[in-house]
């Protein structure tokens, strides 16, 4: 298929950079600032990559899409839907800004993640700018086994804070033939005890809230329809805008302003004793809780049961809103902005306060 180019403000971005690493003048990144409510509250001159935009490559029957870091998730996403494809991480948006560098650098997945793999499972390559003011490509088009870090991936998730991503490639796989979600009436514990009971399951999505435990099927249509003979329940008439309304955050359980947090747990995890409202995702594995329970009593919690807690959105966003690290992990990961970005003026204290 033919490349659809839109623009390329590369080097515009670059020259802006080096402009601003003579300067020493720290960057806050953006492209449609849909996600500027997550992590910490970082200071510095706008700098805006929406302008640089367009679908660069898609080959359908490679399964392979490389986009620049400005275009729109609607557009890939509708693009991939006239061949019946889709992004397999499902990304939240969370406004209709959202980008695909946006998507790429919080690393964030929808519903869909435990059983398609994350973000960063389907980057296959990335051209980052780096807070050195160079233009590196790392990974391809095609999935490598290499030694060490593989850097494409390692961007996915990093918040702009190591480099400034300017094209990906990504692997895109074909749509379900076809999908039904189920609802059931059960508690916390029952739905815990299902998630795991029906893991085996043609299952896409898995969500409990307010009595209601939700399983979202997909695959061939012999297969959803043998599933949902074994497991009853009923079905739900528009599941598409049910998924899309959890998946960013306009399902009624994020309606008000109490702090939000993020529990990455083992799924098995029984019920936590932590107040609040609980919304289970991922099978278990993704926990969200709206509390005002302090910091320290949520990442206890979730540490003794294997897991760990990000302050995902509100709260208090100048201390620190992701899960502390290990000596051995922070010290990783000075290493790695020092190597990236020397002067530090990308997205500086977006992740961690320092670094």
């Amino acid at each position: 298929m033919a490349a659809t180019m839109d623009a390329d403000i590369g080097a515009a971005l670059q020259n802006t950079l080096l402009e601003a690493i003579a300067q020493r003048t720290p960057l806050r990144i953006a492209g449609g600032d849909s996600k500027s409510f997550y992590g910490r509250v970082t200071q510095g001159e706008h700098l805006s990559v929406a302008g640089h935009r367009g679908v660069v490559s898609y080959e359908p029957t490679e399964l392979v899409i490389t986009a620049r870091a400005g275009t729109p998730l609607a557009d890939i996403e509708a693009l991939l839907a006239e061949h019946g494809q889709a992004l397999p991480f499902e990304p939240p948006h969370f406004g209709a800004g959202s980008t695909l560098g946006g998507a790429i650098a919080s690393g964030l997945s929808g519903p869909r993640r435990p059983y398609a793999g994350s973000a960063r499972d389907f980057v296959l390559g990335v051209t980052v700018l780096t807070g050195k003011g160079e233009i590196l490509r790392f990974g391809g088009q095609v999935m490598k086994n290499v030694a060490g870090f593989d850097i494409s991936r390692l961007l996915a998730g990093s918040l702009g804070t190591l480099g400034i991503l300017l094209d990906i490639s990504l692997k895109v796989l074909p749509r379900p033939e076809t999908e039904k979600t189920l609802v059931f009436e059960c508690s916390d514990a029952e739905a815990i005890q299902c998630f795991n009971t029906w893991s085996s399951q043609p299952l896409s999505a898995a969500l409990f809230g307010n009595g209601r435990l939700y399983l979202r099927l997909s695959g061939s249509v012999a297969a959803v329809h043998a599933a949902r003979g074994r497991l009853g329940g009923e079905t739900i008439a528009d599941a598409t805008t049910f998924w899309a309304e959890v998946r960013d955050h306009r399902h009624s359980f994020f309606d008000d302003d109490v702090p939000l947090w993020r529990l990455s747990l083992p799924p098995a995890t029984p019920p936590l004793d932590l107040p609040g409202a609980w919304l289970l995702d991922w099978g278990g594995a993704q926990r969200w809780l709206k509390t005002s329970a302090s910091a320290e009593a949520i990442r206890e919690t979730a540490a003794k049961a294997g897991g760990h807690a990000t302050l995902f959105r509100g709260g208090d966003r100048h201390s620190e809103v992701f899960h502390p690290l290990s000596p051995s992990a922070a010290a990783l990961h000075k290493r790695l902005k020092a190597e990236f970005d020397p002067q530090a003026i990308l997205n500086p204290g977006r992740m961690y306060r320092g670094f």
